[in-house]
């Protein structure tokens, strides 16, 4: 095994020259002989770094040949296909990932020849917005985006590990991977934290929207509020599920995108929650008027059957918040302002959920523990509940502590 450099002439007398990685693999060929295999380089530092990296593979035993190698776009179909058993949004989305961020930069690369330069150059173009290959326009993705669509190239380039069609995986490779604290913690600051009055509704927003709630809305809403189910639990909700002898629901299914029932986001999405009495005593109500169907929901549309999460927004959410005053000035298309819905989605009264478990007693919350929010929320792991949360939590006023401290060492 080893690196050379190859000069040449061309026919019109021009010198030229390459870097030439010369290597056996321990395939034979029909002599018996081991298969010999070149790769070209125009930079020797190119060169180097596939010499070493063959060198490591083939003492594992894991070294692709060029040759056989196949391209970005068929492992990423073979990708695909090994994640026919997931949720089927959770599948389109990784669809969509290969479709419109993958293939069309890397698609044609061999996995062979894919490294850590390629893999930087594609993030690049795709924060940029510059288009790819036979493409005359396209618009620069977040960096949210980038960081998920090359967690997918990730994924699928482990799967081609694993199928034995390439030897490592380029994007653990990154940089970014190493200093993966470093690069959270820059996400969370560019992101910044969850606010009250601008992704939490206030407590006076609250009551406003209550106050204006009406018909098959004012129950959901409620519930949402007080109690926190996501969109896909609320329309998923069973009045099986609603126990009103003990005050309390419990999470046991949900409605995807595409209105199919299934199992909760997570295990710990399995869940029960206390239901308050002003709540439970609407869904008593809203109980002999809710339509009937075989899926027994307890929030269903007209015909019984599960309610698309858009129609929550638009016909329930947003026309409420815009009667509760709760509203943002936008420009339409001619440039005049308008008034919208502040909080765009049902995710938003999640949150407030979240606030009134964490906040004091004195300001009208529940002041419960970390933990006890965490499980109220279905959150898979307490971490989650930290990071989004933890800086709503209440903190004494130590200054009085401090000062006695202070005191003992002036």
């Amino acid at each position: 095994m080893s690196v050379r450099k190859r000069t040449w002439k061309t026919e019109s007398g021009e010198i030229r020259s390459a870097y030439v990685v010369q290597y056996s693999t321990a395939e034979t060929d029909a002599r018996g002989k081991r298969k010999r295999h070149l790769r070209t380089f125009e930079r020797k530092k190119d060169a180097d770094v596939f010499h070493a990296q063959v060198r490591v593979d083939i003492g594992k035993g894991v070294h692709v040949p060029a040759s056989k190698s196949i391209t970005v776009e068929k492992a990423g179909q073979q990708w695909i296909d090994a994640c026919a058993d997931l949720e089927r949004t959770t599948r389109d989305g990784y669809q969509q990932h290969l479709t419109l961020h993958i293939v069309p930069y890397l698609g044609a690369v061999r996995l062979s020849a894919l490294n850590v330069a390629i893999v930087r150059d594609w993030q690049d173009k795709l924060r940029k917005g510059i288009p790819a290959p036979g493409q005359t326009e396209a618009e620069p993705r977040t960096a949210d985006m980038v960081k998920r669509v090359t967690g997918s190239l990730g994924s699928i380039l482990s799967d081609a590990v694993e199928r034995g069609h390439v030897g490592t995986n380029v994007v653990r490779n990154l940089k970014a991977n190493r200093k993966r604290g470093k690069q959270r913690q820059a996400e969370r600051r560019a992101k910044g934290k969850l606010k009250v009055g601008v992704d939490i509704p206030t407590p006076a927003e609250v009551d406003s929207i209550l106050r204006v709630a009406r018909g098959r809305w004012r129950p959901l809403l409620l519930v949402a509020i007080r109690c926190g189910l996501r969109a896909s639990e609320l329309r998923g909700l069973r009045w099986e599920d609603v126990d009103f002898k003990k005050s309390e629901l419990h999470v046991r299914q949900r409605a995807d995108a595409y209105n199919v029932i299934g199992a909760p986001k997570s295990e710990a999405g399995e869940r029960t929650v206390p239901i308050p009495p002003a709540t439970l005593q609407a869904l008593r109500e809203w109980k002999l008027a809710c339509p009937r169907g075989k899926l027994g929901l307890v929030f269903p549309n007209g015909e019984g059957n599960v309610e698309n999460h858009a129609n929550i927004v638009t016909r329930g959410l947003a026309p409420t918040l815009i009667a509760a005053g709760i509203t943002k000035q936008i420009s339409d298309n001619d440039g005049k302002p308008i008034a919208v819905a502040k909080y765009t989605g049902l995710h938003s009264l999640r949150h407030f959920f979240a606030s009134w478990c964490i906040n004091r007693r004195s300001d009208g919350g529940l002041e419960l523990p970390l933990k006890v929010v965490s499980e109220r929320l279905g959150h898979s792991n307490i971490g989650i509940t930290a990071d989004l949360y933890s800086h709503l939590f209440p903190r004494g006023d130590d200054s009085a502590e401090l000062a006695a401290a202070e005191g003992k060492f002036g």
